[in-house]
C-alpha cells in the first residue's frame, strides 16, 4: 500500500536488522581504546629506538675520546650533552678502552625500558 506515492514497506528495515541498531557504535566504543593504546605503544617504541641510536652514537664518541687519551670527565660530558640523564661507565679491555651509556625510557606511565649501548676504541693515546 502506498501513502503519498511512497511505499512504507519498502523503507522499513527487516526485523533481523532492527535488532542490531547501535551495534557499530558499541563495537567502536570497545575497540577505540585498544587502537589508541597500540598507537601510543608504537610511538613509544619509535622514541625508544631513536634514543638507542643516539645512545650508541654518544658511547662511540666517548670511546674515541678515551682512545685518544682524553680523560673520563670529557667522555662523560660528551655522553651527557647528547643524552641528558644518561649513566656512564668506562673500562679498559686489553688494548681497548670501552664506554658504556645507559638510560631508562618510559613508554607511557607504566612501562619503562632500560637502554644500554657500549662502544670500544683502540687505546692508542696512553
Amino acid at each position: 500500500m502506498t501513502h503519498g506515492g511512497h511505499d512504507a514497506r519498502a523503507t522499513a528495515a527487516p526485523a533481523w536488522w532492527r535488532g542490531d541498531r547501535g551495534a557499530v557504535a558499541a563495537e567502536l566504543a570497545l575497540a577505540l581504546p585498544a587502537i589508541v593504546l597500540v598507537l601510543l605503544l608504537g610511538a613509544g617504541a619509535l622514541l625508544a629506538a631513536s634514543r638507542q641510536v643516539a645512545l650508541q652514537d654518544a658511547a662511540a664518541d666517548a670511546a674515541r675520546l678515551l682512545g685518544r687519551g682524553e680523560d673520563a670527565a670529557a667522555a662523560a660530558r660528551v655522553i651527557h650533552e647528547a643524552i641528558p640523564g644518561a649513566g656512564t661507565a668506562f673500562a679498559p679491555a686489553g688494548d681497548l678502552v670501552c664506554a658504556t651509556a645507559t638510560l631508562r625510557v618510559s613508554l607511557g606511565a607504566v612501562i619503562s625500558v632500560p637502554l644500554r649501548a657500549s662502544s670500544c676504541a683502540l687505546d692508542g693515546g696512553r
